[in-house]
């Protein structure tokens, strides 16, 4: 345990974000996310709810500024059409910690599964919500 450092953030998950380059992007899964078959790295953070691991990660973990969207959620999939509760959570736990405007990219769900194959890692949660899983790239640290 480190002072200041949410014990949320296991010392797995603290070395893979302190590896990350700029530009290097993370997937913070739900529950339902195939993490195991996609991950080049996969952190256990079974139990843990993504708005909480956000909030424990967002104010160590710069956010690309130079790209347009550095973060993405899985967009909606026919049937479903009610655009889940859990984004705006995101929206305001990323506002409070990324500088500037923050738009965020809705991809198609395969195109979220082909980001998240190469992406640095995948934290796989408990999370059960809906449409949960976020992508972040990594800026840098100023």
């Amino acid at each position: 345990m480190l002072r200041g450092i949410s014990p949320l953030i296991s010392p797995e998950l603290i070395k893979v974000l302190m590896e990350m380059g700029h530009g290097d992007e993370i997937v913070f899964a739900d529950a339902n996310f195939p993490a195991v078959s996609h991950a080049k790295r996969l952190i256990r953070g079974d139990g843990l709810s993504i708005v909480a691991l956000l909030e424990a990660v967002l104010p160590w973990f710069p956010l690309d500024r130079y790209v347009e969207q550095p973060v993405a959620l899985m967009q909606l999939a026919p049937p479903d059409t009610v655009r889940p509760a859990r984004w705006d959570d995101y929206r305001a736990i990323l506002g409070e910690h990324h500088i500037g405007p923050l738009q965020i990219n809705l991809l198609d769900r395969d195109i979220f599964y082909q980001r998240s194959l190469n992406a640095f890692a995948i934290v796989a949660t408990g999370d059960s919500a809906m449409y949960g899983n976020i992508l972040l790239k990594k800026g840098v640290v100023e």
